[in-house]
């Protein structure tokens, strides 16, 4: 309850909530916020590049303007919130779900294996993360499910170092010792002490993860090798903008905008949450002397007892 209070009283982290709600219930609603098919193209000629709030031929107000293809952009940026959400947690939640595993396998089990995991872990991480994902995409053909994986199986490395630090600084704590001597095991020391002290690092990081996972997406739908066209995508909106920027600067600078907030969201609540839930965290940041604002008068220190009874 008290991390709750915390996290609600946090600036940065009710900011955070508040976009990311709100995009999520911009994407969960679109069908209700416009009734325009987000594929549909009607006369390309009269409708391509409208600018926002442009009232069409057909008589629909265009809130966000039209694309090359004459497409509503309002209506696309509603969907393609579904989608940059959907992978960006879903590959976290993969990300998670694999390092997670790895990581609390090697701390609970130690020795030998322990150093093999780590080992694998270490060579996965040192493969620069762009340059696998590209080669991975290109593979197979593109759909949601292969983009969620890739991104999902690219990042779970530091998610498994993290896991494996947090659990083995537990394993020597006393209350994990005594529920050692009191019979318990593995599975239920596990359940009940190692995962619950270790999830709040883990938590911070899932929201950062996220953020991370929409940019990535976005990288990768704008060179192509994401989400197939002509599904909405922030990423591939951006992409088929890209050649209009003099001319029709709209197309590409809001999903870029999208993507740009979102990320920040996430960034906001990941620090919103790290404090919440390290109360270690919140009592030194508060403890923190704050420096005297530029020009302000320092009152002068009072001498001590001592000095103020010596004489010179």
């Amino acid at each position: 309850m008290t991390s709750v209070r915390a996290l609600l009283t946090d600036s940065r982290s009710v900011v955070g909530l508040a976009l990311l709600a709100g995009f999520a219930l911009f994407g969960v609603f679109a069908p209700l916020l416009s009734p325009i098919d987000p594929l549909a193209q009607t006369d390309v000629v009269t409708t391509r590049f409208l600018p926002p709030l442009t009232v069409g031929q057909d008589g629909i107000r265009r809130l966000l303007g039209t694309d090359a293809l004459g497409r509503d952009l309002f209506t696309r940026l509603a969907y393609g919130a579904r989608i940059s959400l959907a992978v960006g947690l879903l590959a976290v939640a993969v990300s998670l779900a694999v390092g997670g595993m790895v990581g609390v396998t090697a701390a609970m089990i130690g020795g030998l294996p322990e150093r093999a995991l780590m080992a694998v872990t270490d060579a996965a991480l040192a493969m620069p993360r762009i340059v696998l994902l590209l080669v991975l995409v290109t593979l197979w053909q593109q759909s949601l499910l292969l983009v969620v994986l890739v991104l999902g199986f690219t990042g779970w490395m530091g998610v498994a170092r993290l896991a494996r630090a947090e659990v083995r600084g537990l394993l020597g704590r006393p209350f994990v010792e005594a529920a050692r001597a009191s019979g318990q095991g593995a599975a239920r020391l596990l359940m009940r002490h190692l995962l619950p002290n270790a999830a709040t690092p883990l938590i911070v990081a899932a929201a950062l993860g996220v953020g991370n996972a929409i940019m990535l997406e976005a990288g990768l739908s704008f060179l192509g090798l994401g989400i197939p066209a002509p599904a909405p995508s922030w990423g591939n909106m951006i992409a088929n903008g890209r050649d209009a920027l003099v001319n029709a600067p709209w197309v590409a600078t809001l999903p870029g905008l999208a993507v740009a907030v979102t990320v920040v969201a996430c960034n906001l609540l990941g620090d919103g949450l790290r404090d919440a839930l390290d109360p270690q965290s919140r009592l030194a940041s508060r403890a923190t002397p704050r420096r005297p604002a530029a020009g302000s008068s320092v009152p002068p220190a009072r001498p001590d007892a001592a000095a103020a009874g010596t004489s010179p």
